[in-house]
């Protein structure tokens, strides 16, 4: 009776194991078949019109992509032992340990990306698909620089933009948009810091252009009544 339990035991235990493995499999190729469909579609806003070549760009995009995935799942923020920011003192975030855990990843993962992406693509071409990953936010943060400093100089206006664009390269080896996010934080900070370097006072100009959107609100709702 015994030796009967406990062969139904196993079977139990290797029956559970089997279901268990094969929905981690079913997961993992669902989630592939997102990754290569995202990949394709980015690509597809190329129109390169050469089949090898967009299979090629696709097939690196996507396997940037499932990189950087596998790099979250074996590498979560409790990997980052908790600590300090020894820039403030302040206990660093979930999101803090995870960036950090991310930043260790093989140089060669990001290389093998642009790399593959140059190779087919011109620079105007890789830059759009790096805007895809990250959501024009290039683009999305130039323009509000230029809402809140009108008089931007020729020469502070190249500071920002290269400072927004080594965000976005750096940004691509990141998972969700709150890292996304974060890494452009980081070159924001640059830049009000470049600003405030060279004549502006960033507190005061950000300050004004907040109040000039609040008053431009409240008259809009005025007129409306």
């Amino acid at each position: 009776m015994k030796n009967y339990f406990k062969t139904f035991l196993l079977l139990l235990l290797v029956s559970s194991a089997t279901v268990i493995y094969a929905q981690d499999a079913n997961a993992e190729a669902k989630a592939n078949t997102e990754i290569e469909q995202k990949a394709g579609e980015w690509v597809a806003t190329l129109n390169l019109n050469d089949a090898a070549k967009t299979q090629r760009v696709t097939a690196v995009i996507a396997t940037h992509l499932k990189a950087i995935r596998e790099w979250n799942n074996t590498h979560p923020y409790t990997s980052v032992p908790a600590g300090i920011d020894p820039r403030t003192g302040d206990p660093l975030s979930e999101l803090d340990r995870q960036i950090i855990a991310n930043s260790a990843m093989p140089k060669s993962i990001h290389e093998n990306l642009m790399n593959g992406l140059h190779t087919d693509l011109t620079d105007e071409q890789v830059n759009a698909i790096l805007d895809k990953y990250t959501i024009g936010k290039v683009a999305f943060t130039m323009n509000g620089y230029k809402a809140i400093v009108p008089d931007l100089t020729a020469q502070e206006e190249a500071v920002i933009q290269g400072n927004l664009e080594k965000a976005r390269a750096q940004a691509v080896d990141y998972k969700s948009m709150k890292q996304i996010s974060a890494i452009f934080e980081i070159y924001k900070t640059k830049n009000e810091q470049y600003l405030n370097a060279n004549g502006r006072n960033w507190h005061e100009l950000f300050k004004a252009y907040v109040n000039a959107q609040k008053a431009k609100k409240a008259a809009a709702a005025k007129s409306s009544q």
